[in-house]
């Protein structure tokens, strides 16, 4: 047994790591000015200077384990998949045509909520938050623009929509991360996540409702292709459908190709290049993921794990105390990193010892992780979707925060869900 100093010391990459990230931040006012990849590079190397009774080859040998562990292959593989799909399908038209067809059947007085729900609706699809922004952000400065509606309360209910899919979609990366990380099911994750956000959406459409009653001014939508909604469609249905999500992915990817083909969007070289740019696109959360499985795997190594968990539970006295630890412990370090996904993977392994040692589904337990980083990336000003809507709106992301109702009420809803043991499990399916 390694003695609690070296415990203590096992966390200096990680504290190194933040430190980079987020000293610069703050030192700078741009907590993107040092990039996230160069801290966690930084951070990798100092974890194999640490403990010099063993060989340097040895240490590598364990990083590159971690790094090369199933559970962080698998998800690298989802990455690529999911990255092909989903600029594949934005390519061949799918998201404008979601869009336009979502704003062409409603209500000129539910149009910002219908924003928000169109928002949910293309994230769950595309499987990213900062994507659907990207989207729907132009729509949301035009609806401000033709009506008396603020652009920070448009540019909030597009983030808490994107939000919304990213906290639930089989294809976002976050899921993907909080479902491997607890070896749990995708589909059995959806259903206890959903259930437990649902209330948070519902409450934010009527708020959005009633912020924006009385506006005046109209928005017009322009045509729409129905086909090009297909592959969202067809992932949506076979996801619920439970089909394994590579096949969900590669499925979408076929059928996007498909009907770009078909319809002139792109010939065969434009449909390659889509997936290409695509997993181009990933490439930074794969490397980053790889180099946090290994910091893991060196964390492990040297005891960090066995300690950190000691004093997380040295004061824990149930279960509820135990879940509360879980949803404040991934809280924290999306604070730090700025990165809902870098967060759960960061702190996964932790939470399914917690998990398992106090009796917690790790199907909440995945719940937890997902919904507990995605409130707080959707509330963070120096987060890349605060930054990317306002920019769209030429606006200071601090003035977003005010109206992002559905990242404050998923928070509230997984605190309820906690307090009042929702939802009950007829058996624990940890393995």
């Amino acid at each position: 047994m390694q003695s609690n100093n070296r415990n203590k010391r096992a966390f200096l990459p990680f504290i190194l790591f933040l430190a980079l990230f987020l000293g610069s931040g703050i030192l700078t006012g741009d907590f993107y000015k040092m990039p996230i990849l160069v801290a966690a590079l930084l951070a990798a190397g100092f974890s194999l200077a640490q403990n010099r009774k063993k060989p340097l080859m040895e240490k590598v040998e364990e990083f590159a384990k971690g790094a090369g562990h199933p559970d962080i292959m698998i998800m690298v593989f989802i990455f690529i998949l999911a990255g092909a799909f989903s600029e594949v399908a934005t390519q061949m038209g799918a998201v404008e045509s979601t869009v336009n067809l979502a704003l062409s059947v409603l209500p000129q007085g539910l149009i910002i909520a219908g924003l928000f729900i169109i928002g949910g609706f293309v994230s769950i699809s595309m499987g990213t938050s900062t994507g659907t922004i990207a989207a729907l952000a132009p729509i949301g400065v035009g609806i401000s623009g033709e009506t008396e509606i603020s652009l920070a309360l448009s540019m909030a209910a597009v983030v808490g929509g994107a939000m919304f899919g990213d906290n639930l979609s089989i294809i976002s990366d976050t899921t993907i991360a909080a479902v491997r990380t607890q070896k749990t099911e995708m589909k059995d994750k959806f259903k206890v996540n959903f259930f437990i956000v649902l209330p948070a959406a519902i409450v934010t459409a009527v708020l959005l409702v009633v912020f924006t009653f009385g506006s005046t001014g109209s928005v017009e939508a322009e045509s729409f292709v129905w086909y090009k909604i297909l592959p969202y469609l067809g992932v949506l249905g076979f996801a619920i459908a439970g089909l394994n999500v590579m096949l969900v992915l590669a499925g979408g990817i076929l059928l996007a190709g498909i009907i770009g083909l078909m319809d002139g969007s792109f010939g065969i070289s434009g449909f390659t290049g889509a997936m290409t740019d695509g997993i181009n696109s990933m490439a930074e959360l794969i490397f980053l993921t790889l180099l946090i499985g290994g910091m893991v795997a060196m964390l492990r190594n040297n005891g960090g794990l066995e300690y950190l968990l000691s004093v997380m539970t040295k004061r824990i006295r149930s279960k509820k105390g135990a879940e509360l630890s879980i949803a404040g412990l991934v809280s924290s370090t999306n604070l730090s990193t700025a990165n809902n996904t870098i967060s759960i993977i960061t702190t996964g392994q932790l939470a399914r010892n917690v998990s398992d040692q106090y009796g917690i589904d790790r199907r909440k337990t995945a719940s937890l992780l997902d919904i507990f980083s995605c409130s707080v990336q959707g509330l963070i000003p120096y987060g890349a979707q605060l930054l990317a809507a306002a920019q769209f709106a030429k606006i200071s992301p601090v003035e977003i925060i005010p109206y992002s109702f559905y990242p404050i009420l998923i928070a509230i809803s997984g605190l309820i869900a906690i307090f009042i043991g929702y939802p009950k499990f007829k058996k624990t399916v940890n393995n």
